[in-house]
């Protein structure tokens, strides 16, 4: 196992709006530009009880398990994901559609083989994840399952009750 990485930096000023752009397409009603990549979480402040929203990138989609997958490029200190870990009840928009979830949280190994899965199918975007993240990027399935095991990934299940 390699030693943890240097995590990144939350973005602040411009580089903040920036990355918040997404939400307000989304609120726009136009979620399916992404093609299904990425995902609008609306959770709960672990503070201050308000809701807070977030665009995510979807790591995996299980349809028929009616599962989404992301992961906190920020680690464990991001705050969407601390919100979670407080309160895992959120929703998310994805597309057009609405869907209460319940947030799981994979162990280490399952998070190996979730980043070997996505670099199988995302490459690209895989050896730029480990890059940011500051994990070696050899594209190597044995280097995916390791960077995996770090990342804090998130399992967002559907709430057939709501």
């Amino acid at each position: 196992m390699h030693p943890a990485p240097q995590r990144p930096r939350t973005p602040t000023g411009w580089r903040r709006r920036l990355l918040r752009l997404p939400i307000r397409l989304f609120r726009a009603g136009l979620g399916p530009l992404f093609g299904g990549r990425l995902l609008l979480l609306i959770h709960t402040g672990r503070t201050s009880g308000r809701s807070r929203e977030v665009v995510l990138e979807v790591v995996a989609h299980d349809r028929a398990r009616r599962t989404w997958t992301i992961a906190s490029g920020f680690g464990p200190d991001a705050q969407w994901y601390r919100n979670l870990r407080h309160t895992p009840q959120a929703t998310i928009q994805f597309g057009r559609r609405y869907q209460v979830v319940t947030a799981r949280f994979p162990s280490p190994e399952e998070g190996g083989r979730i980043m070997v899965e996505y670099a199988r199918r995302h490459p690209r975007a895989a050896q730029a994840l480990c890059r940011f993240m500051g994990f070696p990027a050899d594209g190597s399935a044995a280097g995916y399952r390791s960077a995996g095991e770090q990342i804090p990934f998130v399992r967002l299940e559907a709430d057939d009750r709501h």
